[in-house]
């Protein structure tokens, strides 16, 4: 059943057209009577990332949750893990992070973590959407049982230590020049200061937000600028993360781009050559390069593949019982340190294994060859184009004509009505070839 407000990740849309005080309050309303389980205190906290719309969503999630009894402590702008981080080291009933993740400013969201720090279930996220539609009127608190609110200091460095901390004790990063580049987001005061403390010769970029600069034109969406800028200050690496800091990518010295799926290598072969891997094997999405699980069968590590969203990531790493997962996109789940992706401290694992090693990023940073990969949308205006026997055929006939040396993933967009075609092999041609094949096929099936 479609929801109405959640996605993937939270509800996400455009500040003041989706998502105003209005929802933001709703949302406060809805979750607090979900949260409030017991005869306790109820507290949730607040994070935001750096958007001009964030103090206007904070303030109406305060009366939200104020207004059915719930205390709030206000953490200010500060990483998306940091908050789920401190949901649970607060003993908080319930987290939430104001962040649009890689968005530009105009858009912005509202995420939820239960107590012990991980994002809701479906079946939570039904009951919040559920309230936010119903008159809860009789359910507010007694004037005399309403919820305070307050900021909290030293967040930060509670963070600061909580990533320091995944690391081993006798390791610094002394002699790396790193170049970091918080994309004007929530990371900007806490990254570059946890990094200098760990001895690293520190160069920041995007640590100037003004509410409209968020992932403009830099962070791990936009890389250009740092890649640049590594090059420029003839820095060992840089480290690019998003606008709420749940993922990073990484440049080498030579301002190359290394995506998500180089740093699961790095990590997984470290891990495993550390014994701290708890199953042979990681998890990743449909999305993840054929060339990454042909590497890890050669080091004797399995790939679970999941849809695409770091959320079926992790519940599979929960119920399978792996330690390690993550995307292309840079959301990397270490569920020994986190519940949630952390673009820092997965970042801080590279940066050990490159201490480690001592050898130049882009040979750390390279176990393996990427195969070609192709990725094609098709528009449609109704209906289920999937389901039509001409795509059907289509799509039969591109794997016979990759012949078992490459794989298709033919899959409808969760947010916009687009059919997305990606296909990867050995042989470029004979990829963009099946690919097309289905895209043919498709654009025929939507003009009809």
């Amino acid at each position: 059943m479609a929801r109405k407000y959640f996605g993937t990740d939270g509800i996400r849309g455009r500040a003041n057209g989706l998502i105003t005080p209005e929802l933001a309050l709703k949302v406060g309303q809805a979750a607090g009577l979900v949260f409030q389980r017991g005869e306790h205190r109820h507290r949730v906290v607040i994070g935001k990332d750096t958007r001009l719309s964030g103090y206007m969503i904070e303030n109406a999630m305060v009366a939200g949750f104020t207004s059915v009894g719930m205390d709030v402590l206000l953490l200010g702008p500060i990483p998306t893990p940091a908050v789920a981080m401190l949901t649970k080291s607060m003993r908080a009933d319930l987290g939430v992070m104001i962040s649009a993740s890689h968005n530009l400013f105009d858009d912005n969201g509202i995420k939820l973590f239960g107590p012990a720090g991980f994002k809701l279930s479906d079946e939570v996220e039904s009951q919040i959407e559920e309230l936010i539609d119903e008159n809860i009127d009789k359910r507010l608190a007694p004037s005399a049982n309403l919820g305070r609110a307050r900021r909290i200091d030293g967040v930060h460095d509670r963070y600061i230590e909580f990533a320091k901390r995944t690391l081993p004790r006798d390791l610094n990063l002394e002699g790396l020049r790193i170049v970091v580049d918080c994309a004007n987001g929530a990371a900007y005061g806490v990254v570059p200061e946890a990094l200098w403390e760990l001895g690293a010769d520190v160069i920041s970029i995007g640590v100037e937000p003004d509410g409209f600069n968020i992932n403009k034109d830099c962070g791990s969406t936009s890389p250009e600028a740092l890649s640049r800028k590594v090059r420029e200050m003839r820095a060992d690496i840089g480290i690019a993360l998003d606008g709420d800091a749940d993922r990073v990518l990484v440049i080498d010295e030579r301002g190359h781009l290394v995506d998500g799926d180089q740093l699961l290598a790095v990590i997984a072969q470290s891990w495993k050559e550390d014994g701290r891997l708890s199953k042979p094997g990681i998890v990743t999405t449909v999305m993840s390069n054929l060339g990454l699980e042909r590497f890890l069968a050669g080091e004797g590590l399995g790939l679970v593949r999941t849809p695409v969203g770091d959320r079926y990531v992790l519940e599979q790493m929960l119920q399978q019982g792996y330690n390690l997962g993550g995307e292309p996109s840079g959301h990397i789940i270490m569920s020994d340190f986190t519940t949630t992706g952390d673009g820092f401290v997965a970042a801080l694992q590279v940066l050990a294994v490159v201490q480690k090693l001592g050898r130049p990023v882009s040979e750390v940073c390279h176990r393996f060859e990427p195969l070609p990969q192709i990725l094609k949308n098709v528009r449609y205006r109704a209906g289920k184009p999937l389901e039509n026997p001409n795509v059907m055929s289509a799509i039969s006939a591109a794997e016979q004509r990759l012949n078992g040396s490459g794989r298709l993933l033919v899959r409808s967009s969760g947010t916009e009505p687009v059919i997305r075609v990606m296909g990867e092999g050995d042989d470029r041609i004979v990829v963009e070839e099946a690919v097309d094949m289905i895209v043919s096929a498709l654009g025929m099936t939507a003009a009809a």
